[in-house]
């Protein structure tokens, strides 16, 4: 998600790109897409130099949420095997024509959640980045300034796996994206046992959800984290901070403050991994890419 959103006009649920969209603001949201995460100079070669550390070569990443795929594109290029999963169908369209000859990207027309099922997507047709799941997501942001405007109705039923589904099918992942509009919490819920690394979404209007999220992952074992804002791609922390210390930078978040991701690598799983953070953090300040 970045921008926009308001009331939900006739659905019970949440989701994205259904076929009873208007299809001219389908189109618009999807050239919006494409033009954010594809078209802007420079974008792509900042997201290799960052997702580096991350997403080792030979890897494996999970991308839930995986949109048009520029996540997915740029993990390639970094020598990493990509599972894209992806609920809308005109996302899913074009992911199946970007990769539709990489035999590394396996891309599944699928949500992910607590558990196994079915749910219904809220679509917001001019802006793919806010379809949900999460009926309760559209209303709290929707009254939000940030999403003033925005109108969601009733898409189509997808079928929704969990995370513990796709590992067990697909194998354990180097590092997996969560960017699921107000769902985060309830995909890592469907995650019985840690990742080596992994980063949620947070809304910082919506506090709550991102301190559940923390709160989730440090029931499966010990976690440091760090934040970027928006799709700047600079740590707003120096070093990693341990969960309580986390919490505290949430909380303290001014409700304008936006959107943007947490990266949380597990103690155990990632020893080396946040040595190396750690080691080039030295020196540098927040906002400062290391």
């Amino acid at each position: 998600m970045k921008p926009t959103a308001s009331p939900i006009d006739g659905a019970n649920a949440a989701g994205a790109g259904s076929a009873d969209a208007p299809r001219l603001g389908r189109a618009v949201g999807m050239l919006r897409s494409l033009w954010i995460y594809h078209g802007i100079p420079g974008r792509r070669a900042r997201l290799v130099s960052f997702y580096r550390s991350l997403v080792p070569k030979g890897g494996l990443a999970f991308d839930i949420g995986a949109h048009v795929g520029n996540r997915t594109l740029v993990w390639r290029r970094l020598g990493a095997r990509v599972l894209a999963v992806e609920p809308q169908p005109d996302c899913q369209r074009m992911l199946a024509a970007l990769f539709a000859r990489d035999t590394g990207v396996t891309v599944l027309p699928l949500a992910v959640g607590a558990a196994e099922g079915e749910a219904q997507l809220l679509v917001s047709p001019g802006n793919l980045m806010v379809s949900t799941l999460s009926a309760d997501w559209a209303r709290r942001v929707g009254a939000t300034p940030g999403f003033r405007g925005t109108q969601w109705r009733a898409g189509t039923r997808v079928p929704v796996t969990t995370l513990h589904a796709l590992i067990a099918e697909h194998g354990r992942p180097d590092f997996v994206k969560i960017d699921v509009e107000g769902l985060e919490l309830a995909v890592l819920q469907g995650l019985s046992s840690p990742v080596r690394a992994l980063s949620f979404e947070y809304l910082a209007a919506l506090p709550d959800a991102a301190l559940a999220c923390i709160e989730r992952l440090e029931t499966l074992g010990r976690h440091v984290y760090r934040a970027c804002a928006g799709e700047r791609f600079a740590w707003l922390q120096p070093q990693p901070l341990k969960a309580a210390a986390m919490q505290r930078w949430v909380a303290s978040l001014p409700p304008g403050a936006g959107s943007g991701d947490i990266y949380a690598w597990h103690v155990e799983s990632a020893r080396e991994q946040i040595g190396e953070l750690v080691h080039r953090a030295q020196g540098a300040g927040p906002g400062h890419e290391t």
